[in-house]
């Protein structure tokens, strides 16, 4: 039987790896040292958006405004603390089931993508040691709109070279999957993600889930 979906294009954070501690310790630091109240459920928020987005949504609770160019710098350094993190990543970080699903996508000759709205993508894969299992890398650093606009994976499968109806996207966010959905592409949901009624395909993780199915498009 021909498989339906001919390229793969995964997000990163939460997906292929989880930074997610990462990016909120990060998060917290910087909101303690302007006195903004942030919590871990505050910081479920921030899934999938980008780093300004993410950052207006901390600020809601500030007592002060900030101009846009305060806002640019507490991002970069946000970013900076984030990224001297990024050092402590190994191949331990990466989420159960990911390897095997990558090493069967490649046995069965189908291409795969990073579709992320990250700028520290090729960093992170370079840290877990998966920079080189990759056809194509779209991230943050390539895109003016991030989720749930689809313009990472529209590009991911352009890069591909494939017809977004053969492109399956693996997402953990909603607005990812609102994205891969608008991209036109079959959406596999995990995590947090797994009860979007947008997706054509739901999993705990890449363990809950066949080849078989990701690539016929259906359980």
């Amino acid at each position: 039987m021909t498989n339906k979906i001919q390229g793969v294009i995964f997000d990163l954070d939460g997906v292929i790896v989880s930074t997610d501690e990462y990016h909120f310790r990060a998060w917290k630091k910087l909101a303690d040292e302007e006195g903004i109240p942030f919590t871990r459920e505050d910081n479920e928020r921030l899934r999938g958006v980008s780093r300004m987005e993410s950052l207006d949504i901390i600020l809601e609770k500030s007592e002060r405004t900030y101009s846009p160019e305060e806002k640019v710098a507490m991002a970069e350094r946000k970013n900076a603390m984030y990224r001297e993190s990024l050092a402590d990543l190994t191949p331990d970080d990466i989420l159960p089931g990911v390897n095997e699903i990558l090493s069967g996508l490649r046995e069965r000759g189908i291409k795969m993508a990073i579709g992320s709205s990250s700028k520290n993508a090729l960093p992170i894969l370079k840290g877990v040691g998966l920079a080189d299992r990759f056809d194509v890398i779209a991230d943050g650093t390539h895109i003016s709109r991030s989720k749930p606009d689809p313009e990472v994976f529209e590009l991911a499968g352009r890069l591909l070279g494939l017809d977004p109806s053969v492109c399956l996207v693996v997402e953990d966010a909603d607005a990812g999957v609102e994205a891969g959905v608008a991209a036109g592409m079959p959406v596999l949901a995990v995590g947090s993600a797994a009860g979007h009624p947008g997706a054509t395909l739901r999993a705990p993780d890449l363990t809950g889930i066949t080849l078989d199915a990701m690539l016929n498009g259906s359980h």
